[in-house]
């Protein structure tokens, strides 16, 4: 018990930092935060979101690996992997209360820092400076999902796979390669031909 207690202040310690990098919070003011704040644990392979449902939290990974994806004609188009400080859910469910067209689902066992719809509209009710710090989260989130958009409309296949290896390298070994492959919009043969010749350089 001593251990997992432990670990979540670190989890929480690292929710304060990140916090900090949008708005300048003192930890006085981050205590606030935290009756607001549900630890939620789950096991890989669960579906933390399915299609049909509103999104009920705003979640930031604080341990393992989550992806988001949407069910296509033919299979999966995986459109977020999140690791670690990063945030993960349906937006546009969660923020116009709407039935979600993505699923959210643990590819690792994870455990969610979260925030309530009804909760944080209370936090901006109350507190006009987390109001602020929302905006600027949320706008830097949407600035993020259009670079990524562009990137994968301005760059070859190989480019797009380059460049997320040098920048991701610690992700090729924790992420199924069809859900990488997906992500990049690169054919899973494609991917496999790359990785090969990539390898194949590196000895």
């Amino acid at each position: 018990m001593g251990k997992q207690k432990s670990s979540y202040k670190m989890s929480l310690d690292g929710l304060h930092h990140y916090l900090t990098r949008y708005l300048p919070f003192s930890k006085a003011e981050f205590q606030l935060l935290l009756p607001y704040i549900e630890i939620r644990e789950y096991d890989k392979k669960v579906k933390v979101t399915r299609e049909g449902e509103v999104e009920r939290y705003f979640n930031i990974v604080a341990r393992g690996l989550v992806r988001k994806y949407l069910p296509v004609k033919g299979g999966e188009q995986t459109i977020q992997l999140a690791v670690e400080g990063h945030i993960i859910h349906s937006e546009l469910s969660f923020f116009y209360r709407t039935p979600s067209n993505s699923i959210v689902e643990t590819i690792e066992p994870t455990v969610f820092l979260s925030v309530s719809y009804d909760s944080l509209e209370q936090l901006y009710d109350q507190y006009p400076r987390i109001e602020r710090l929302g905006r600027l989260i949320v706008t830097d989130l949407f600035v993020k999902k259009d670079l990524h958009y562009f990137e994968q409309l301005r760059k070859t296949t190989r480019e797009r796979f380059l460049d997320y290896v040098n920048t991701h390298s610690h992700m090729l070994q924790r992420v199924p390669q069809k859900f990488l492959a997906s992500y990049l919009n690169i054919k899973p043969e494609t991917f496999s031909r790359l990785k090969h010749l990539i390898q194949q350089k590196r000895e």
